[in-house]
């Protein structure tokens, strides 16, 4: 059982792989992460996406071999991690985040990554920027941002000043069982246990009886420096490791990024030493749609190694 975690109902929790929750200090943050201990030397680093947090790798988690030893960290501002102590949240900050955690959890051999979404980003840059550090890297719908020009700049800027302004908020629910109703709305494949189980994670009480995420609002304003693809591209150039990119058939981020075929080839082409693989009858969650179907494309990538 993870110490300290919210109810595990409605999860199924005696097939749940019991796990532990560690605190690190981080760059002077007090940051969570969790361990499905196994053996030391089949460690996988799996890393959550945008508005997530770890124990969503559960299912995927309980679907991949006892022997995998599994360490998944809340991103600061998620989760059990503290928030940060800025107004807003800066990209750099997950890289510097990553390579102080990996230096607590295995500083002497490189690690397997493993990241969805905004984690296949982070994992996929820190490959690139740290590529001794990387044994083999795996990357679910990490596929970056659209590209921007640089007369987006002014916009984006002055966007930024207001948003800091107008500091956003997170919509309330009035019990777990509205978050996991809304779970469901944004993705008809989680089934309800499911759901339940990620919305005791994703949610916590607050002072009113309200269910709120456990996610910092400041997450939401804009970042004001652009998305500049030709230096996310020469990074990429760097990766040494053997780079699993798994996407979906039912993805909606391509069409809602704008990103077109074209630029979704050019981006893969980046990586020198890819196997690339598209999953069917999953959406960008892909973790939660089809955990056995993920855990196995993991396990036979990072088998060929051992």
């Amino acid at each position: 059982m993870i110490a300290g975690d919210p109810s595990r109902e409605g999860a199924g929790a005696a097939a749940l792989r019991p796990g532990e929750s560690h605190y690190v200090e981080i760059r002077g943050l007090r940051y969570h992460f969790r361990h499905w201990r196994g053996d030391p030397g089949r460690r996988v680093v799996l890393l959550h996406g945008w508005m997530d947090v770890s124990a969503s790798f559960q299912f995927l988690v309980d679907a991949m071999s006892p022997q995998w030893d599994v360490i998944a960290p809340d991103w600061r501002g998620y989760g059990l991690s503290d928030w940060g102590k800025s107004d807003c949240y800066w990209f750099p900050d997950y890289l510097a985040d990553l390579d102080a955690l990996l230096e607590h959890i295995q500083p002497d051999a490189p690690v397997n990554l493993v990241g969805h979404s905004l984690g296949g980003n982070v994992a996929s840059l820190y490959a690139g920027v740290r590529p001794a550090r990387v044994a083999r890297l795996v990357n679910l719908e990490g596929f970056g941002l659209p590209p921007t020009r640089p007369e987006q700049a002014p916009a984006r800027y002055a966007r930024w000043l207001e948003e800091l302004r107008e500091r956003p908020s997170l919509r309330p629910y009035t019990s777990y069982a509205g978050l996991a109703d809304r779970l469901q709305k944004g993705n008809p494949r989680l089934t309800r246990g499911r759901a339940e189980f990620l919305a005791r994670h994703w949610g916590r009480e607050t002072g009113d009886g309200q269910v709120s995420l456990r996610s910092d609002p400041a997450h939401k304003i804009v970042n004001p420096m652009l998305y500049r693809f030709e230096e996310v591209r020469a990074i990429w150039q760097q990766v040494t490791a053997p780079t699993l990119w798994v996407d979906t058939t039912e993805t909606d981020n391509l069409s809602r990024l704008k990103i077109t075929p074209q630029h979704h080839a050019e981006r893969r082409a980046a990586f020198s030493r890819l196997r690339y693989v598209t999953l069917p009858d999953a959406g960008h969650m892909l973790h939660h749609d089809q955990p056995e179907r993920v855990a196995r494309l993991i396990e036979d990538f990072l088998r060929e190694a051992l």
